[in-house]
């Protein structure tokens, strides 16, 4: 709404004002971090030593002096049952979800995590009858 002529008048339809849904206070935030940002990182690159030594272009290995390649090459069973846990941890997000909301959901609620829950342990099986979650490499 705009007031002119001591009257409101609506806003076109399709117009939208600065101060509209709080458009103008996320803008001026967004300016504000931007400019904090930027502020730190010339104060670092400023403020901050710049002197090179032999320990400080060393790759930090939790105190312990790197030797051989760096390129270990891991095996493939690794990253498989890598990424299996995060699928299964990441579904472990949505169960303690619903766990929190269970009463709310209803018997509806309920079916629906069981049959999740159903999908997930067959997927698992699943996993576990192709071989995915053996350690021991496969000779063909």
């Amino acid at each position: 709404m705009t007031c002119s002529g001591g009257f409101m008048e609506p806003i076109a339809q399709g117009a939208m004002s600065p101060f509209e849904s709080g458009v103008f206070s996320l803008v001026v935030y967004t300016i504000l971090v931007a400019a904090f940002i930027a502020s730190q990182l010339f104060l670092a690159a400023w403020v901050g030593e710049k002197k090179q030594s032999v320990e400080k272009s060393r790759p930090y290995e939790c105190g312990i002096i790197p030797t051989g390649s760096a390129r270990f090459r891991y095996p493939v069973p690794f990253y498989m049952v890598a990424i299996f846990f995060l699928i299964f941890d990441v579904e472990g997000a949505f169960i303690f979800t619903w766990a929190v909301i269970y009463e709310d959901a209803g018997l509806a609620g309920y079916a629906q995590m069981a049959f999740f829950i159903i999908l997930l342990l067959a997927g698992l099986f699943y996993i576990w009858r192709q071989g995915g979650l053996d350690w021991k490499e496969h000779k063909t």
